[in-house]
């Protein structure tokens, strides 16, 4: 017997043993499982998480590291800081 119908054989076991009380706890728990998996296929189809939500490599900037002090320099008012509304 392979190890999916053993975890399968001892996953029925233990929930014919929980009382009654219990199950309503476990669907939700069994749910969340099968969302958590589901979620992470559809945001994740190609296998690289940080890639895929960062986009990296799409941007045609070049060096934007290097220009971040100077970009966020020319971003923030002297009087007011970071805002929308710089009260002019």
């Amino acid at each position: 017997m392979n190890t999916l119908n053993t975890n399968r054989l001892q996953i029925i076991e233990i929930i014919k043993a929980l009382p009654e009380d219990d199950l309503s706890e476990l669907i939700n728990f069994v749910d969340y499982l099968r969302y958590r998996s589901i979620a992470k296929q559809s945001l994740n189809p190609s296998g690289n998480f940080l890639l895929s939500v960062a986009k990296l490599g799409t941007s045609m900037e070049q060096n934007i590291s290097e220009q971040d002090e100077e970009i966020l320099t020319s971003e923030i008012d002297p009087i007011y800081g970071w805002s929308l509304h710089s009260g002019k």
